[in-house]
């Protein structure tokens, strides 16, 4: 893992959260870790290739990252404030089966 990408990964992780990439790049400079924005962007998108972490995005189009748990996991995601809450995989895709079933579908995608 390059220097960039270790500062990127450390930084998002004290975020707490969910962040944008302007977001991290600020508390980079803040922590006195000079970067560039676009070396940050970089980072993210090769991160999360790399599935490290979770991408999602709001209503404006502006993507959020977050370090990604592990397992199988879904998001619920407020429209309104932005907080998000994570749901195991397994949960959501019995619920899902179980609609499925009752509804007469014999295979559907999981979105």
């Amino acid at each position: 893992m390059s220097k960039s990408l270790t500062a990127v990964i450390t930084t998002l992780e004290r975020a707490g959260g969910f962040a944008s990439a302007q977001e991290v790049f600020q508390l980079m400079r803040k922590q006195g870790k000079p970067t560039g924005l676009a070396t940050v962007y970089r980072a993210l998108q090769k991160a999360a290739t790399e599935n490290t972490v979770d991408v999602i995005r709001k209503d404006d189009g502006e993507a959020l990252y977050r370090l990604c748990a592990t397992g199988h996991h879904h998001h619920l995601v407020c429209t309104s404030c932005g907080k998000t809450v994570e749901v195991e995989g397994s949960a959501v895709e019995k619920w899902a089966n179980t609609v499925a079933k009752n509804n007469g579908f014999k295979k559907f995608p999981m979105l």
